[in-house]
């Protein structure tokens, strides 16, 4: 079966090219796609262009080719990247060539995608159910006036207000579940981090590139939190709330705020599942939030292996090991824990990367692990990252050996647990 090549016109149309055939990107490798490596485009998939990239082919003789004009009419052409729907795992990033002057692309995470008999295809594998995440529950015409609503009821609430702009112009979906009360809903808390991660969606301290949110300038009382979890919790099975948000920083550093909030909550209700996002390198405020009573942690790393963790989390204060030691007090104090595994094809599924992965899930004891695609431009990460040169497994062969360790849970979203 022949995958055709896709590229962008300067017109703003969608080609396939007539004899290239359809190539995809693994670390600093070009490989032909191929249909193991592709699923149909889903609802929910949207293609783009890939800002000031040339698209690379393969021709008949097997020989890369940087496609230059467009064959079907004048003017320039451009790669083309499908971002994922929720629940999608990347398998393959698209194959581009872009001059060393420009700008890291945007913080998206772009897949390869390839055409054939005239249907569009992407490389990536559904990892997890999306359900509750398809973009179709969100953005409602109903919304605006159910964030007014809520605002209106808790007036002097500055979380609340940080939510409403999160909801409606960030269109954040944990933001807007706390006005749905239903799901998943975010509480950030905390504006200071202790790590400068390259990818950070909040504030860029390697300055890659814009952040497509900003971070909350407070930190909020205990009683602000309250005020908005226990009713969020009380209100229907399943339903959680999360600190360590997309516009916070990292949510341990303000653990005596969450310690309270939580006595606070489990004060008035004992329903819903309080989760944590963390980077899980501050061990005493992890401690102590375990100790108040947390339900569930997922704690965000790009690698198990101490040089590749560094590199790009780029930690003050704290090493991989302090995280190590987190997870292993989350797990003996009862909270489901899980792993949030920041996925980049040709890093995360080489040999030494998985290998490590699986001695961190014996040494912890892990519940769970979420592949969460890496949003990134890969030229910029790699200039950051020690060199490898171990075999590559492929996404899916990777997925494949996490899905068979005994009690281990691999999906791509956190879980209720109450």
């Amino acid at each position: 079966m022949v995958y055709r090549l896709v590229f962008a016109g300067d017109d703003g149309q969608l080609y396939d090219h007539h004899s290239l055939r359809a190539t995809g990107r693994t670390g600093d490798r070009f490989v032909e796609l191929n249909g193991d490596d592709l699923e149909k485009l889903p609802a929910g998939a949207s293609l783009v262009l890939v800002p000031g990239g040339r698209p690379v082919g393969i021709n008949r003789a097997g020989r890369f080719s940087l496609l230059e004009r467009n064959p079907w009419r004048e003017g320039q052409v451009w790669a083309v990247g499908a971002l994922l729907p929720q629940g999608y795992t990347r398998t393959l990033l698209p194959s581009y060539h872009r001059t060393q002057k420009e700008k890291p692309v945007p913080l998206l995470g772009y897949a390869a995608v390839a055409c054939r008999d005239g249907e569009m295809y992407m490389a990536a594998c559904r990892t997890d159910n999306p359900q509750r995440w398809d973009p179709a529950h969100y953005d409602s015409c109903e919304l605006p006036a159910l964030v007014a609503e809520k605002v209106k009821q808790h007036p002097a609430n500055r979380i609340l207000r940080q939510l409403a702009h999160c909801a409606l112009e960030y269109h954040c979906f944990t933001a807007q579940n706390i006005f749905y009360s239903r799901w998943e809903g975010g509480i950030p808390v905390s504006p200071a981090c202790n790590a400068g991660c390259l990818g950070c969606i909040s504030e860029q301290p390697a300055e890659c590139c814009p952040s497509p949110q900003a971070r909350i300038k407070y930190q909020p009382a205990p009683g602000e939190v309250a005020e908005i979890a226990a009713p969020h919790l009380r209100s229907g099975d399943g339903c959680m709330i999360s600190f360590g948000q997309g516009c916070e920083g990292e949510p341990t550093l303000a653990a005596g705020t969450i310690a309270k909030a939580i006595e606070m909550i489990r004060g008035v209700t004992s329903r819903g599942t309080i989760n944590m996002n963390s980077n899980a390198g501050f061990t005493a405020g992890v401690a102590g939030i375990c100790r108040a009573g947390l339900d569930a942690i997922r704690v965000t790393l790009i690698s198990a292996r101490e040089e590749i963790y560094q590199a790009y989390h780029r930690p003050q204060g704290f090493n991989l090991s302090d995280v190590r030691n987190s997870i292993r007090i989350a797990v003996s104090s009862g909270v489901y824990t899980s792993l949030n595994l920041l996925v980049l094809p040709g890093l995360t599924d080489r040999e030494e990367e998985t290998q490590a992965l699986l001695e961190m899930v014996r040494d912890t004891g892990v519940n769970m692990i979420q592949l969460r695609n890496l949003n990134i431009d890969p030229d910029f990460l790699f200039q950051y990252l020690p060199a490898e040169g171990g075999e590559m497994l492929g996404i899916p062969a990777m997925i494949d050996i996490l899905q068979k360790v005994p009690g281990l849970e691999v999906g791509s979203f956190s879980r209720p647990v109450r």
